[in-house]
């Protein structure tokens, strides 16, 4: 143990000793570097010794957890169970969907549902009783700070010091030495310009936790506003309407109306590993006309069922006379100011310029996610990182980053990359494919060295 320069902060090398390099760090353990570190210890298993991977991963939350706040008790995945972990990988894994379902004696009970889809809530209990199989491989608690790449007597950059909180010392830090990182960070929520979270205004990640929050506060909810237009949106609005039965929710968005996802056969086909090759290897203007053509399969769109729902619930209200569901569409949330005992939202109506102000309890913002800037994730390791001309940094189809010449250590994305990748890049679609590309391009490095 080290004092940490210019401070009085203790640094910490991990257990393993201060020369122990790891052949990956993973930063981040959601779906992805779980994916990731199932496949490392897969290899591992069938390798001889002096083939076999060392991996370690670091993560924030003190536990697994992946989209915790919108697990909405009847809200099922938008992608095959086949497409878990491991299934379009090594179709035999013991750590497959189906292998969960037998230990747990749901196998035949799922199977006589006669669907593709799990609820959101099993496919996380999934995702737990997975991590839980390689929970020594993880480091919980662990926030990451930096990331430096170390130069070497030869010049070279041959690995990584990634410093990261110690949970045991708040003062203090512990640093990972690793030749290649993976980084698997996930999106943050976005917020409209100008706008900020507080105990009335929330994002959609939120959702589930702030409403049990109000719930056990007892305090009402006269109206709630749900700002967006796709998938998430329509879910917080059906679900606020449902969990507080005298409330007003209105569901406010610029569309004139929800627009169906595009999940038909063939436009799932850009899902299809072999379009991510198809995708990598296009001209920059076809990669975005692609991206463009498919947005439907995935943003600003819900699924048909249960915009059929909504409409039906809408209507019955119209019916009985006493409409709780409405919608504000053309239209968009031009202020909201936060008073004493709620919220004053101003939305205006697109065509005419009118405007209204609702007095709201709650604004939930189903405004979406985007990718953290690598600039920020890395810090100093982002400058060895090499750009296109359109100042995207450069990745390999074997998701590793292109570096600089005088670097051997490796950068992988898990996400961040639809510029090259395309729309599969922060889904669970090809999680499983990727996660073995990546062992594999570090099996082969690693045998180079």
């Amino acid at each position: 143990m080290s004092r940490a320069e210019g401070g009085d902060a203790t640094v910490k090398t991990p257990g393993s000793g201060p020369h122990i390099i790891h052949d990956v760090l993973g930063i981040g353990f959601g779906p992805s570097n779980l994916a990731l570190a199932i496949a490392v210890e897969e290899h591992n298993a069938a390798a001889p010794e002096h083939r076999r991977v060392d991996a370690r991963f670091l993560e924030r939350q003190s536990g697994f957890g992946w989209h915790r706040g919108m697990l909405i008790d009847d809200a099922t995945m938008q992608v095959s169970f086949l497409k878990d972990l491991v299934t379009m990988r090594n179709p035999s894994s013991s750590f497959s969907f189906l292998c969960f379902l037998r230990e747990r004696g749901r196998l035949v009970d799922f199977l006589n549902q006669k669907t593709l889809f799990p609820l959101r809530v099993e496919f996380h209990e999934y995702f737990e009783w997975a991590a839980a199989r390689v929970a020594d491989l993880v480091d919980y608690s662990h926030e990451v700070l930096s990331v430096i790449p170390v130069r070497e007597a030869d010049g070279l950059v041959h690995h990584f010091e990634v410093t990261s909180r110690d949970p045991a010392d708040p003062a203090g830090t512990v640093v990972h030495r690793a030749r290649n990182v993976s980084v698997a960070v996930g999106l943050e929520p976005h917020l409209p310009p100008g706008r900020a979270l507080s105990e009335r205004v929330w994002h959609n990640s939120q959702l589930v936790p702030r409403v049990a929050e109000l719930s056990a506060a007892g305090k009402p909810v006269r109206r709630a506003v749900v700002l967006g237009a796709g998938q998430s949106a329509a879910e917080a609005v059906d679900y606020l309407h449902r969990t507080f039965p005298e409330a007003e929710v209105c569901g406010v968005f610029a569309k004139y109306g929800y627009t169906p996802a595009d999940d038909s056969p063939f436009a799932n086909r850009i899902f299809d590993p072999e379009a991510v090759d198809v995708y990598f290897g296009s001209p920059s203007e076809v990669k975005q006309s692609l991206y463009d053509y498919h947005r439907s399969t995935n943003y600003s769109v819900v699924d048909m069922d249960l915009i059929e729902s909504l409409y039906a619930t809408s209507y019955r209200e119209k019916v009985q006379g006493r409409e709780r569901l409405r919608f504000l569409n053309v239209s968009r949330i031009r202020d909201v100011e936060v008073r004493e005992d709620g919220l004053d939202v101003t939305v205006e109506f697109l065509p005419t310029g009118e405007r209204q102000t609702l007095a709201a309890d709650v604004l939930v913002h189903a405004t979406g996610y985007r990718s953290q800037d690598i600039g920020t994730l890395l810090g100093e390791s982002a400058k060895i990182c090499l750009r296109d001309d359109g100042d995207a940094v450069r990745v390999g189809r074997d998701h590793r980053v292109a570096v600089s010449p005088d670097v051997t250590a490796g950068i992988y994305l898990q996400g961040g990359t639809e510029h090259t990748h395309g729309l599969t890049s922060t889904l669970l679609s090809t999680t499983a494919v990727r996660a073995g590309e990546i062992r594999d391009s570090l099996v082969a490095h690693l045998s180079r060295r």
